[in-house]
């Protein structure tokens, strides 16, 4: 029996192992980064061993690294987790050759699933259905295709293709990314498949020969070929569920599969299933099969990895619906360009567990991060898995929405606001689904706080920080803010908005500390007030109910509405009713900067140039490719802003990065000029 087990991962997914080590009594070892090392996983676990440096590569890429914390902490077993070495064959084969239990499918399956071109190969000869797919670019007979890496996954070295013109670069492309994430640049060529949903089957095999169907999942929402909305079960016909369940399992038995796997497929419009591909390892969106079914699927994996056969003999039946969402550190509007930083408040409310069962209807969170945790640029974006289990689907999709909309997510921009469109949609209502949902469906990427709400919420930080500043006020702590012998004077704060734009609010409160007056104008000339030089029905009637440092409650044209206000520095974040926003006070007498030159690209966070696509002096159009900056595991372009000249290359190929570091400069045409 397993004693003591290494899990050679980190994040969320190391937080639940230990969830199930430790009711079963199983000592947990960790090992960390030195950017990991004061994470919640690290924390939790019983031992914890330092990886020196910061990179995978330097760190949970290091076989013999993990192997020698292994030894040294005395563990007897090795849990992989996802990611990382999950579906390494020559991790899996060193560890049980170091006598240590590998809590996995034996590496001969994960070597055969981990080339995808040779799996692909092996399990069309077990008559699982299969896409047409090419090699090299010139074989290929029709578009649109997509560009896959032979190795790993994620969505990383994934390129939709259209038209034979943009094959070469998207092949090009593809291949730095997978070689970046996977250490392997092969890529494929397989058909892309219009309107399709990505479904996919759990898995699970003992070393008895048994191997069982446990349940069909939905992930077809995804941003980047990376899914951000999972559910189960997946709604499908009775007959397409069984097919599903029959080529997986015959996936399973082809390559003798043991512990925790899972066999994608692409389900066509008409009914038709395609192989993708076979994670041999336990997937990010494990949740919602346990929620539905009742299986702790990592407890199965130890008791299968420690000899013993499966506990169950059928494929269980599905009870109720669970709908999981990926919580990432990053801006969906900016082209999901990950966010960094400290996460300085992480709260969602009406959570009953975390990593583990539901006894009802409600809410299971699975995180990697807590308060005051540092979102760093070293690994992926994901911060949190939120997942609601209900008895029906809609019930359980409004409850996710509810308490992703009430959640408390400070330091850093997050994509919460998109899933809550997303659950919230009639199309998702109606399983209006498919890979291509966020491209089709544009409306989701607008923020939860309309425009016309945000002077609102500008007037509750401004009188939120009044309070703060009277509550700490060494004298007179009790006069209203801003008292004065002549009232007619008004306050005014201003402040930065997250798109780069400016508010000035001002208000003025009477000797009673009643609001008397305000107005929010913002540098783009439009403006909202209530008082009496404001045209009838520019903006709602506010009256003020509290105001405390933490909270203001004011009536908004009649109706009573209660704003959370959290300040960190300069920063203030208020939560309302209908959104949440982070304004960024201004000082009242800022101090000279240095001005950049026009045309400079910034850094958006820290990274490596990965490729430079222009010279000094050349031409370019607005929206040509200038260079790639890689960060947070995936490539972001740099695009021209405007027709010009390139003036600017400051950062050769293989440079790093800081946040806000100029990039390129691109001098604009004069007739490009405003």
């Amino acid at each position: 029996m397993i004693s003591r087990l290494l899990v050679a991962n980190r994040g969320e997914i190391a937080r639940r192992i230990f969830t199930t080590c430790r009711a079963l009594g199983i000592e947990t070892v960790a090992v960390h980064s030195d950017a990991d090392a004061d994470a919640p996983f690290v924390t939790e676990a019983d031992h914890a061993v330092r990886l020196p440096g910061n990179t995978p590569a330097e760190t949970y890429l290091r076989i013999d690294l993990v192997l020698a914390a292994a030894r040294r902490a005395g563990a007897d077993a090795v849990h992989p987790g996802y990611g990382f070495l999950a579906e390494n064959a020559e991790f899996a084969t060193a560890v049980t050759d170091a006598g240590l239990a590998w809590v996995g499918p034996p590496a001969k399956a994960i070597a055969a699933m981990g080339d995808k071109l040779a799996a692909k190969t092996l399990l069309a000869e077990a008559d699982v259905p299969m896409l047409p797919s090419w090699t090299e670019a010139d074989q290929v007979n029709g578009f649109p295709v997509l560009v896959k890496a032979a190795a790993g996954g994620g969505g990383r070295g994934m390129r939709v293709v259209r038209a034979a013109d943009g094959l070469t670069d998207a092949v090009a492309s593809a291949r730095r990314e997978a070689a970046s994430a996977f250490g392997d640049g092969t890529v494929f060529i397989e058909r892309y498949v219009e309107r399709g949903r990505h479904v996919e089957v759990q898995i699970l095999g003992d070393q008895f020969g048994t191997v069982l169907a446990l349940g069909a999942r939905d992930c077809s929402i995804q941003r980047r070929h990376q899914k951000i909305v999972e559910e189960a079960p997946g709604v499908l016909a009775p007959e397409v569920r069984q097919r599903l369940h029959e080529a997986a399992v015959a996936a399973g038995r082809a390559v003798d599969y043991v512990g925790a796997g899972t066999v994608e497929f692409l389900l066509a419009p008409d009914g038709d299933i395609f192989f993708l591909e076979m994670n041999t390892r336990l997937q990010v969106e494990h949740p919602v099969t346990e929620l539905t079914t009742g299986l702790d699927l990592v407890r199965l994996q130890l008791l299968v990895a420690e000899g013993n056969p499966l506990s169950i003999g059928t494929t269980p039946p599905a009870t109720g619906h669970a709908i999981e969402v990926r919580l990432c550190a990053e801006d969906p509007a900016q082209g999901y360009r990950p966010a960094t930083g400290t996460l300085h408040r992480f709260t969602v409310p009406g959570v009953a567990t975390e990593f583990g069962p539901l006894t009802g209807a409600g809410l299971r969170l699975d995180s990697g991060v807590t308060d005051g945790s540092v979102v760093g640029i070293h690994y992926d974006s994901m911060l949190a898995k939120v997942i609601a289990w209900a008895p029906t689907r809609g019930e359980a999709a409004r409850a996710l929405a509810g308490a992703l909309a009430r959640a408390e997510l400070h330091g850093v921009a997050t994509n919460r606001d998109l899933l809550v469109r997303v659950l919230r949609s009639p199309e998702f209502a109606a399983v209006d689904l498919d890979t291509g949902f966020l491209d089709r469906h544009p409306e989701v990427f607008a923020p939860l706080l309309a425009p016309e709400e945000l002077p609102v919420a500008a007037v509750a930080a401004a009188l939120a920080s009044a309070a703060g500043r009277r509550a700490a006020a060494p004298v007179l702590a009790g006069l209203p803010s801003g008292w004065r012998n002549v009232p007619a004077f008004t306050q005014v704060t201003r402040y930065a908005e997250p798109d780069g734009g400016e508010l000035e609010v001002r208000y003025r409160l009477d000797r009673r500390g009643a609001l008397v007056e305000w107005s929010v104008a913002s540098g783009d000339g439009s403006s909202a007030a209530d008082d009496d030089a404001a045209p009838a029905g520019e903006a709602p009637a506010l009256a003020l109910r509290e105001a405390r440092p933490d909270q203001v409650v004011l009536d908004v044209a009649g109706v009573r509405r209660t704003y959370r206000v959290h300040r960190v520095g300069s920063e203030i974040f208020v939560d309302g009713p209908d959104g949440a926003v982070v304004l960024a006070e201004l000082p009242r007498f800022p101090l000279p900067g240095a001005e950049l030159a026009a045309g400079s690209l910034l850094a958006p966070l820290p990274g490596t140039v990965t490729r430079v696509q222009v010279e000094l002096g050349q031409r370019v159009a607005a929206g040509d490719l200038l260079l790639t900056l890689e960060a947070m595991k995936l490539e972001h372009p740099v695009l021209a802003p405007t027709d010009g000249v390139v003036a600017e290359l400051p950062v050769p190929t293989g440079g790093q990065v800081e946040t806000g570091a100029v990039l390129a400069v691109v001098n604009p045409d004069e007739e490009a000029q405003p």
